[in-house]
């Protein structure tokens, strides 16, 4: 899929009228029979200590209980575009009163000029370049986010506005900002449209962001990059934002870029010191279609890859449970069914059995090897058979939504499709 259609197609599905939350898998089973709906589970997790250890805080969440909860997602496309990971970010955030967490880590893409989730809204002036860290030919400092837009003239604005598009209306709030840049320099200086608004200010050089403390709750943000003096070659580079609260409850952070894959992330040199400021109590891992999607596929450094990642999430948090997600099936060019998803899976096993995490096995759940025309023919994917429409992804957020919800009700003894039905019914 070129990079022009890529963008048209999600920003086709950013325009698309916002569907309910209405939980979909009770009524479409018959009507796709090529779905593998027993495959839908989370397995291994019986076997991991972490993923008790999971289940545990997210029931006293959903019983009400005072808790904080961070979820990680990180993938390509898929998750840039954020559509199947809001719909489960909305399902846990609102399944008791006190689960909602703040919104946490986003990206600006319309700066970078690139799509923009939905469910959050970027408007600027001033001349941009984005940069990606799955592009070749691009390069410059990026860190947790995988983008990074440069500004080089003498001023711009950036207005955030945290509600976008989404399941429910004034969703979040936030009393904090952080703004990653890179603040090795001294050539830009960051200030806010009501500069009373601001009531501290605190800086890491190490993870390079300025956090600035509000006087008030708020829902959107207008701040300025003002470059401080005619400095020759000066440059803005923006690394990301994060809005924060003091609530408790279930933070969902997606980190996802197009085209993204493990050797690409490998590039973001500020990656590590980003993700350690955090303590994530579920990672899931949805790296893998870019990977596999070439003929030199490399499945040995996959597994490489793959194992550092694990590796570096566990320095962040040794109790973090970790969920491992197999690719869908897929088309390379549009013209044959991807074979090598296949090596991926097995190789998505190898290190959860190694490292005593979980899988969820969209590949099988899917259908297995070209199932993926299936779900075009059903106008679930389009016809790259790479990504998924509005109902495919749809269905896919259900889909990982029901294996939780039941691999936490067997692992803490719950009633069965007690918790999924308090969450879907919320």
């Amino acid at each position: 899929m070129t990079m022009h259609n890529k963008l048209s197609f999600f920003l086709w599905l950013l325009t698309m009228p916002l569907m309910a939350q209405t939980y979909v898998l009770d009524t479409i089973q018959d009507k796709y029979p090529f779905v593998n709906w027993k495959a839908n589970t989370i397995k291994m997790a019986e076997n991991s200590p972490a993923f008790k250890k999971l289940y545990c805080k997210l029931d006293t969440i959903a019983k009400g209980g005072q808790e904080k909860l961070h979820v990680f997602h990180i993938g390509g496309s898929h998750i840039q575009a954020d559509i199947y990971s809001n719909r489960l970010r909305s399902y846990l955030q609102t399944m008791s009163p006190t689960a909602k967490g703040q919104r946490g880590f986003i990206y600006p893409f319309s700066i970078a000029k690139t799509n923009n989730p939905g469910n959050y809204r970027v408007e600027y002036d001033g001349q941009w370049s984005g940069y990606r860290c799955s592009v070749r030919k691009d390069s410059v400092a990026w860190g947790l986010s995988g983008v990074t837009a440069v500004f080089k003239d003498s001023i711009a604005n950036i207005k955030i506005k945290v509600n976008g598009n989404n399941y429910h209306k004034k969703m979040y709030d936030f009393n904090r900002i952080r703004i990653f840049y890179d603040n090795w320099t001294s050539d830009y200086e960051i200030s806010f449209k009501q500069d009373s608004l601001v009531s501290k200010v605190n800086e890491n050089k190490k993870a390079h962001f300025i956090e600035f403390a509000l006087h008030k709750s708020v829902e959107e943000i207008e701040f300025c990059v003002r470059k401080i003096e005619n400095i020759e070659n000066a440059e803005f580079l923006m690394m990301g934002i994060e809005l924060m609260n003091d609530n408790n409850g279930i933070e969902y952070t997606s980190i996802g870029v197009n085209g993204g894959s493990f050797s690409y992330y490998d590039r973001c040199r500020y990656f590590e010191d980003q993700l350690l400021l955090y303590k994530p109590d579920l990672f899931i891992v949805s790296v893998g279609t870019n990977d596999a999607y070439h003929p030199d596929f490399n499945p040995e450094e996959y597994k490489k890859y793959y194992t550092e990642l694990i590796q570096l999430i566990q320095k962040a948090n040794p109790d973090c449970a970790v969920l491992l997600t197999v690719p869908n099936d897929s088309y390379y060019k549009k013209k044959i069914p991807n074979p090598r998803t296949r090596v991926a899976q097995k190789i998505i096993y190898e290190v959860a059995k190694e490292q005593q995490m979980a899988v969820w096995d969209f590949y099988e759940i899917m259908g297995g090897f070209n199932s993926s025309q299936n779900w075009y023919k059903n106008k679930l994917m389009p016809s790259d058979r790479i990504h998924f429409t509005v109902m495919g992804y749809r269905i896919k957020a259900d889909l990982l939504l029901q294996a939780l919800a039941h691999s936490w009700e067997s692992e803490l003894q719950l009633q069965p499709n007690s918790i999924l039905n308090q969450i879907i019914n919320e």
